[in-house]
């Protein structure tokens, strides 16, 4: 039931109700309940209610970033996609998925530096800037990477025991019985060794256990040892005819893109070091350096990886749980497998940790706000931990990993990530032209206040993370500019780009937020008529698609024209996307198609958990919101102060008695319909 909304839906008009669905879907979190001391997810550090200690080095940011990543990637994904997706050619959905994660990265590093003194995660950036729904549905999907990378790690360190148990555990399970598969119809065992590996690690996290920055570094050494172990040992073993049966590409090119889908999944990570601007000694030079550097690092990782198990062994008979450690039992070398087993435990250890751990804490942060069940918000005394968003989160993630296949839970969570990081995307692409709310008052303030007044307002934004010049592009050449030199001026006059000087208005705004809307749609669109139509059609209907997809494209590299045509805000932060609107649009291309390229049924899975989502976000997260709240109680103390006024006397109807006047309506962000924004609709 939804008594908030029946209650004012019978006293509006449809104007007045689209206006008021249109505020609450976009209305904003004000920037200053993030600062220290608010209901933020800062105070479970230690149960502190203070900021954290800037004490991470560009090392442990690195580390940070590859323990995330290498663990289930490089001893699952691998062998996984290499048997059943694209047999050699892993190695090139490796390089494809790098790339389209770093193109998301570089997005979501920009996010991450918007919102400063925060140490939340996507769904807290996009609340502040973008709005409510987005900030939903990108926290909804967040929650979705986390739930199945636990899934998935409990169920990887599952195989990778029975593996070293010779099989024996899942040859004892098939004598307790078999389940049917998740909406695949098929006899599966069901793991319970995984089940209780995610009850353990749950319970581990609800007692306030933390995965220290100390333990990461060692665990990741051993992880590093090993891994240089497996490529010295590999090389007595590989046999350039291995490559011979099928060929490089058996599966070809589809095959290729249908694996990077599932390659994304050993990227994901690297948004814990966009969270960390609050910990980082010099998050202005440690953010970027340390998501290219973990990026890097993990493609090196995953491409020699690949290189020597194809090598090694025929694709058709790689072991698909436990691809690494049965490489070398192939060859009679056990020494060699039980190396990799000490290597699997600490990656996957590390994995499992880093998925579960953030999880809880999303939630928490949700369910604060009101989007989800508050009861969810409830923390411990005892231990400072969300004890109820733990105990949830860890018996879903057992589930899953009793029920569905490692395979299936990698490919559900490259989709729920994939999305979350276009939309990611999405958002920096909006704000970049949206016009700064202090961009008219940061002048005359910085211009009239004192010597000394002026040096603290510039020291905090400076520590905020940004800098405003009125009407002056500050900071350093972008890429382009640099890449073109003396045609760069040229260029911008072919397109009829402005000058540096142009500020972003309410107008622009809103018409670059059309654009970028539009560019979302028309690239799932443009994709799905080249993957089902060119690719999978014949005859005059390949034709059909090809024409179309070349008119959407055309249309696509129009509404890229007018974005470039629309300046920019003036706004300087301490780390920007390079080459916008140009690398937003390309991580929103390529993470589309790679969203389309995963299998039928992953879809309807997806699509089943965004339905469930909608359903709560609709009929209790917008009537239960804190702004919805604030909202209620803001109108409830106006329609008092204006019954209480009516009753006064004239002679106290004086300019001192009443509210203060109103000068033009400001623009308040790109989510208003209106040049001064909608607010909450008087009754």
């Amino acid at each position: 039931t939804c008594p908030a909304m029946a209650s004012w839906l019978p006293r509006l008009s449809l104007g007045d109700a689209c206006s008021n669905l249109h505020w609450r879907l976009l209305r904003t979190k004000p920037v200053g309940s993030m600062a220290p001391g608010a209901h933020d997810l800062t105070e479970l550090a230690e149960g502190s209610a203070v900021g954290l200690a800037r004490v991470l080095t560009t090392v442990d940011l690195v580390s940070l970033g590859v323990g995330s990543c290498v663990g289930t990637g490089m001893y699952v994904v691998a062998g996984l996609v290499a048997k059943a997706m694209a047999g050699p050619g892993v190695i090139l959905s490796f390089l494809i998925a790098a790339a389209a994660s770093i193109l998301s990265g570089v997005c979501y590093a920009e996010f991450g530096v918007r919102v400063p003194k925060t140490t939340g995660s996507a769904y807290t950036y996009s609340y502040v800037t973008v709005g409510e729904c987005v900030a939903f549905f990108i926290g909804w999907n967040l929650i979705l990477e986390y739930l199945i990378g636990t899934a998935a790690g409990a169920s990887a360190l599952s195989s990778m025991f029975d593996s070293l148990a010779n099989h024996s555990i899942s040859y004892t399970a098939t004598h307790l019985g078999t389940l049917p598969g998740l909406g695949r119809g098929e006899e599966t065992c069901p793991d319970l060794l995984a089940l209780f590996i995610a009850l353990l690690v749950t319970v581990v996290i609800a007692l306030g256990v933390r995965n220290s920055v100390g333990l990461n570094n060692v665990l990741n050494v051993v992880n590093l040892l090993v891994w240089v172990f497996m490529m010295l040992a590999g090389l007595f073993f590989v046999s350039a005819d291995t490559w011979e049966d099928g060929g490089f590409l058996p599966y070809g090119w589809s095959g290729v893109m249908r694996g990077a889908a599932t390659c994304f999944y050993a990227f994901i990570g690297f948004d814990i070091i966009a969270t960390t601007g609050e910990e980082a000694r010099n998050p202005n030079s440690s953010i970027p350096y340390a998501i290219t550097a973990s990026l890097v690092t993990c493609l090196t990782a995953y491409l020699t990886v690949s290189v020597i198990l194809t090598l090694m062994v025929p694709y058709r008979l790689i072991d698909g749980s436990a691809p690494l450690m049965e490489m070398f039992a192939v060859h009679g070398f056990l020494w060699g497998k039980y190396a990799v087993a000490v290597g699997s435990v600490a990656g996957l250890s590390v994995s499992l940790l880093g998925s579960l751990f953030p999880m809880p804490r999303v939630i928490l942060a949700m369910a604060r706000d009101g989007l989800l069940f508050r009861g969810l918000s409830h923390v411990s005394a005892f231990t400072h931990t969300p004890t109820v968003a733990c105990a949830v989160s860890g018996s879903l993630a057992a589930l899953l990993a009793l029920l569905v296949s490692l395979r299936d839970l990698i490919e559900m969570m490259s989709i729920g990530t994939l999305l979350a990081y276009t939309l990611v995307s999405v958002c920096v692409l909006l704000l970049r032209y949206q016009p700064d709310q202090d961009a008219e008052a940061a002048p005359s303030e910085v211009g009239t206040a004192a010597a000394g007044n002026g040096q603290n307002q510039m020291g905090d934004a400076e520590e905020e993370g940004w800098s405003y010049q009125a009407g002056v592009s500050a900071g350093p050449p972008s890429l382009l500019e640099k890449l073109l030199g003396g045609r760069y001026s040229e260029l911008r006059l072919r397109l009829g780009m402005p000058s540096t000087a142009e500020q972003p208005t309410a107008a622009s705004g809103r018409l670059v937020t059309r654009c970028t809307v539009l560019l979302f749609l028309m690239s799932f669109l443009l994709w799905s008529t080249v993957i089902f139509g060119v690719e999978q059609g014949t005859g005059a209907a390949a034709v059909f698609s090809g024409l179309a997809a070349a008119l959407m494209l055309a249309s696509m590299v129009k509404l890229l024209v007018l974005i470039l045509q629309q300046p920019q805000s003036g706004r300087r932060l301490a780390y920007m996307a390079p080459c916008v609107p140009f690398v937003p649009a390309a991580a929103i291309l390529v993470n589309s198609y790679l969203m389309l390229k995963l299998s039928p049924l992953t879809w309807a899975r997806f699509t089943v958990w965004c339905l469930i989502g909608l359903l709560i976000y609709g009929c209790y997260g917008m009537w239960h919101s804190t702004l919805e709240l604030d909202a209620l109680e803001t109108q409830a103390h106006a329609s008092s102060y204006q019954r209480y006024d009516d009753q006064l006397d004239d002679a106290f109807s004086d300019d001192h008695s009443r509210p203060p006047h109103q000068d033009e309506p400001t623009y308040r962000g790109w989510s208003a319909p209106e040049e001064g924004g909608c607010g909450y609709q008087q009754q």
